[in-house]
């Protein structure tokens, strides 16, 4: 009986346990539960979500986990990865987030979320992973940000615009095994804390502005297994600790400024692959150790003082598949143990001091190198698979001819053997490189004709022959290969007609025929080209009418000049006129007899009208209503002109406000900082007598505020097209967040619908056009001055590339010089105010000098991007060595500045290009490589122009020592 009572109170009491349980359970889980809704809703009121990725998000939903983007872990219903890649999200990330106290991942990568993160984010205590990469997010990270990061294992903040220096408490994340700062704005020194992340196995810095020396202590890193700190501005030697890194597989030091040897203790490093230590100063030969690196796959040493020969020992690098050695002074030939680098896809050799024939195991269709042969088990080399797709031995002083033995080579993409000394003919085996993609061997002494086997490469994208001494006819075969792009076979001895084959290659964009001795006249199926950017068929003996079409109608005149017997606009000389047989009307004749034969006795006049007389006289009747249009809109436009002359004044209170209105009569005045305190007076705002110049956007003024600082006023004389006040404010502020040393500083706008005026700094030494070519002004130029303002202006540039903005409109003119001699960019980002760029860039207007202006403008199947702005870089830089004008018009020619350096570097007698006023007082060895990386940047195809970073380290590598070192931006 005790028994069963006690039976029945256990039962009892576990009932009670039970249910007391699960009431516990409903008081804990369900407030934490809405807890993380919460935090997830809050996030979501701050960003905005186009596409309704976050549709599912619903607040009187009480389950998160089912939401697109979230898990939860399934045992405690709690939110632990919200994983949000590539939602194009934008807006800012808000204070929401800091409800998820269970969040192990979070993942908000490639959208485009803004502002500053919050200092607390990492304070998340089960916070394993945070990767906020491929978004717009800025300002600094504070020191302390990282004091309390957890378990953080992994942070990736890449590809923001983050500035200040790095926080020294990252080196507190013990357990940090993977960080990744790349692409951002961080200055400063290395953080030494980082050294003590003994866990860390990833580390990449990248893409930012760091400098000095890279700090002792990285031995203690005995987990790393990538380094990445290419693209900043680290100096010195690297430090032999680096050795000790045993576990190393990847180290890109690449784009910085090192110097002195290779640390021998990196010999150790026997399960690195990839070592990339380009565009620094190493120096001295390339040491024989490196053979014991036989894991390296990609090796990259190219753009350094190397020199000597290249080890034997490289011939031991079996799993080798990239090699670059190019911009050195290695001379000597290739050592033949390189056959044995069997796995060998790309070999880059150019820029050196290399003599003697090309190597024959490379051409030698029994050769190694790239065929991944057993040898073992194969009967014969010749039949193996060939690898090999980069090979790129130009400008060196190879010498001898060029054979291709059939099979050899057969899977190759890219073959330059320019700028060298090869005599012969070409092979009729090169059309067996099916898969090449770029030929070029430009530059050479190669004779005979363009072998017809030219058409069994099919793949060609870019054909460059230009240069050699090639004679007979341009092949017909040439129209097999309908993937070509680019086609120069200019200074050569080619004759015939141009073949009108041609004309059916419409990937066509780059032409250049000059300089040949071609006859008859143009194929009209030229016209058929759609994306043609050049044609240049200079100085050959062409004849007759040029094709039909928008591209040859406009076509430059030093394109076809030293053609006598071509005519056309372009050339300025009508072509000879085919009359007709006359139609004679009787006006006694019924329309039936019309047709027949007129007798002979008629009396009465006749009338008679030729084709050509009716086309002019439509002709005439086009021209008086045109003529009385332009007049009718002048009459206009000087009206409007006499309006805008008469000074503006703004008095408080009436004319602005710093607070928005809708009152269509009144305007806001903002500043970015300081009071809009002008000074009224004498000088109005927009006083003609106190006008600086007048641009493509509009007239510039100066003015004074009344603490006695001028700055410069530009009226947009563009208001037809200017955006929506929202948006014009919206792009205006982000201007002027912009500062550089190099850039004029935007500091204020006024806003009225009908009139809109930026503020801006204002630069006393003038434009760099003013001193170039307005009076005895360029006499003071020197060399110094001329390559600072070269240097400073490619680092405005960068600049702005890199807050993704693009200029659109460098010319000399909106290069200013300040008192001390340091060049500052102007007008940069005004096209982001107009919704029509792409009518409005081609205008005169926003390019007042089409000299400047890249090929791809006038395409419009080709994206513009900042490749534009090299090109006009590149036409200013030879703008500033040689002291002329893009564009100069003589008498009976026209000068093209690019054309005219680019002949002449052809013809080596490029000095004579150097601004005379200098009179002899430059560096040579700076001088020519500079007007070079002018015409480099000013190639027709965009992708081989280089980028405004490549830009800067080229002509930091090409200033003279003696110049010593600045800081670049």
């Amino acid at each position: 009986m005790k028994m069963k009572k006690l039976s029945t109170y256990l039962l009892f009491s576990l009932v009670l346990l039970a249910v007391a349980s699960s009431q516990v359970r409903s008081l804990t889980l369900t407030p934490s539960l809405n807890d993380d809704v919460l935090g997830l809703i809050v996030f979501k009121a701050d960003i905005q979500d186009p596409t309704q990725k976050l549709s599912s998000w619903n607040e009187d939903d009480d389950i998160p986990c089912n939401w697109n983007g979230v898990k939860c872990n399934p045992r405690l219903n709690r939110v632990t990865e919200l994983n949000l890649d590539g939602f194009s999200l934008s807006g800012r990330i808000g204070r929401g987030l800091l409800q998820l106290k269970f969040l192990r991942k979070l993942s908000l990568a490639k959208n485009n979320l803004s502002g500053s993160i919050s200092p607390n984010l990492v304070k998340l205590e089960s916070l394993r992973i945070i990767d906020l990469s491929e978004n717009s997010l800025s300002g600094f990270i504070p020191d302390g940000f990282f004091e309390q990061c957890g378990y953080l294992k992994s942070v990736s903040l890449a590809n923001n615009m983050f500035s200040g220096k790095i926080p020294g408490s990252l080196g507190s994340c013990a357990t940090l095994a993977a960080i990744d700062l790349s692409q951002n704005q961080f200055s400063g020194s290395l953080p030494l804390g980082i050294w003590g992340l003994s866990g860390l196995s990833s580390l990449d810095l990248s893409g930012n502005m760091l400098e000095g020396e890279i700090p002792k202590g990285v031995q203690a890193l005995n987990n790393l297994r990538s380094i990445n700190l290419s693209k900043n501005k680290f100096s010195g030697q690297v430090p032999d600790e680096i050795g000790s890194c045993l576990l190393l597989r990847s180290i890109d030091f690449s784009w910085n400024w090192f110097s002195g040897s290779v640390p021998q203790t990196m010999q150790k490093l026997s399960l690195c692959s990839y070592l990339n230590l380009s565009m620094n100063s190493f120096s001295g030969e390339v040491p024989e150790w490196f053979g014991e690196m036989e894991s390296l796959e990609t090796l990259d040493l190219s753009v350094n003082n190397f020199s000597g020969q290249v080890p034997d020992s490289i011939g031991k690098l079996k799993s080798l598949k990239v090699l670059n050695f190019s911009a050195n002074g290695f001379n000597g030939s290739l050592p033949a143990s390189m056959e044995n680098n069997v796995n060998l896809l790309a070999l880059e050799f150019s820029q050196n001091l290399m003599t003697g024939e090309l190597p024959r195991w490379i051409f030698n269709s029994q050769n190694k190198v790239g065929a991944n042969v057993d040898i073992a088990s194969s009967t014969s080399l010749g039949t193996s698979l060939q690898r090999i797709q980069v090979l790129d031995l130009s400008r060196n002083l190879f010498s001898g001819g060029l054979s291709f033995e059939t099979g050899a080579l057969s899977g190759l993409k890219l073959l330059n053997l320019s700028s060298n000394s090869l005599v012969g003919p070409i092979p009729g085996t090169i059309g067996e490189l099916t898969a090449l993609d770029v030929l070029d061997l430009s530059l050479n002494q190669l004779n005979g004709s363009i072998p017809t086997e030219i058409g069994g490469a099919y793949s060609l994208k870019d054909l460059r022959l230009n240069a050699n001494i090639l004679i007979g006819k341009i092949p017909t075969s040439i129209e097999n290969c309908t993937l070509l792009r680019t086609l120069i076979i200019s200074h050569n001895k080619l004759s015939g007609p141009i073949p009108a084959e041609i004309g059916k290659l419409s990937n066509l964009e780059n032409v250049d025929l000059s300089f040949n001795s071609l006859m008859g006249t143009l194929p009209k199926q030229l016209a058929n080209l759609p994306r043609l950017l050049s044609f240049n068929i200079s100085h050959n003996n062409l004849q007759g009418e040029l094709p039909a079409g928008i591209f040859f109608n406009t076509i430059s005149p030093t394109a076809v000049t030293g053609n006598p017997l071509l005519c056309g606009s372009a050339v300025n000389k009508s072509c000879p006129a085919v009359l007709p047989k006359p139609i004679v009307l009787n006006p006694n004749t019924t329309a039936d007899s019309i047709s027949g034969e007129l007798p002979p006795n008629v009396g009465h006049k006749r009338i008679v009208l030729s084709i050509s007389s009716l086309i002019a006289i439509g002709a005439a009747a086009f021209i008086v209503v045109g003529v009385i249009a332009i007049t009718v809109l002048n009459l206009r436009v000087k009206s409007s002109t006499s309006r805008s002359a008469e000074p503006l004044t703004f008095s408080a209170g009436e004319e602005f406000s710093q607070s928005p209105t809708t009152d269509a009569n009144s305007g806001k005045l903002v500043m970015f900082s300081g009071e809009p305190d002008f000074s009224t007076g004498a000088h109005a705002l927009l006083n003609k007598d106190c006008e600086l110049g007048h641009g493509g956007f509009g007239a510039v003024y100066r003015t004074v505020l009344q603490d006695g600082r001028s700055v410069a006023i530009k009226k947009l004389t563009v208001s037809s097209l200017v955006k929506s006040q929202e948006e014009f404010e919206r792009e205006v502020k982000k201007l002027g967040k912009i500062s550089h040393p190099n850039l004029v500083a935007l500091e204020g706008y006024y806003w009225t619908p009908s009139l809109q005026l930026l503020i801006s700094e204002f630069v006393p030494g003038g434009s760099l056009h003013k001193h170039l070519h307005e009076g005895p002004g360029g006499n003071h130029l020197s060399w110094h001055d001329r390559f600072r303002i070269i240097l400073g202006t490619a680092k405005s540039l960068a600049h702005l590339h890199r807050s993704n903005i693009i200029h659109y409109n460098i010319k000399s003119s909106n290069v200013l010089i300040d008192g001390s001699g340091e060049p500052k960019l102007g007008d940069f980002g005004l096209a982001r105010l107009l919704p029509m760029l792409d009518l409005y860039v081609l205008s005169s207007k926003i390019q007042s000098a089409l000299g400047y202006m890249a090929p791809e403008f006038a395409c419009r199947t080709v994206k513009i991007n900042e490749k534009c702005d090299v090109y006009g870089f590149g036409v200013l830089v030879m703008e500033v060595v040689t002291g002329k004008r893009p564009v100069e018009y003589m008498e009976d020619d026209v000068v093209v500045l690019c054309e005219m350096v680019r002949e002449a570097l052809e013809e080596g007698r490029v000095e004579e290009c150097v601004d005379g006023r200098l009179q002899g007082k430059f560096p040579v060895e700076e001088a020519i490589p500079v007007m070079k990386l002018g015409l480099i940047c000013t190639s027709q195809v965009p992708s081989n122009r280089p980028d405004m970073e490549e830009v800067i380290k080229i002509l930091e590598l090409t200033r003279c020592p003696s110049e010593g070192q600045e800081d670049s931006g």
